[in-house]
């Protein structure tokens, strides 16, 4: 048995014929929207001065690898600096647990005071 599937995109502004589905970010948050040509132009054209005076951002994929490698800003520590900081930061009144990562601002009120 044949059968054929036929997907008709309807403009999400006016409700006519799409012919284009348009993806765009801002504020951090991805959006879709099925647009004629005309009102592609239209989004494209209102854009056009924000986006050329705009830089590329990474894709969180790219940010998620650099941050992997280098651990988002807070350098790789030995054993023994970890030991060193944990301890101070129980000596001055930080919660700080025994293992895992140590936050980002107990490291840097530790830096601050050395």
């Amino acid at each position: 048995m044949a059968k054929h599937t036929q997907v008709i995109l309807i403009d999400d502004l006016d409700g006519g014929e799409a012919n284009e589905t348009v993806t765009f970010a801002i504020d951090g948050t991805s959006y879709e929207i099925d647009l004629s040509d005309g009102n592609a132009k239209r989004l494209r054209d209102a854009l056009s001065p924000f986006v050329g005076s705009a830089r590329r951002a990474d894709s969180g994929q790219a940010r998620g690898r650099r941050r992997g490698a280098g651990g988002g800003g807070q350098r790789a520590m030995t054993r023994e600096k970890s030991a060193e900081i944990r301890a101070w930061a129980k000596s001055h009144g930080h919660p700080v647990s025994e293992r895992g990562r140590i936050a980002a601002s107990i490291v840097q009120a530790y830096e601050d005071a050395h």
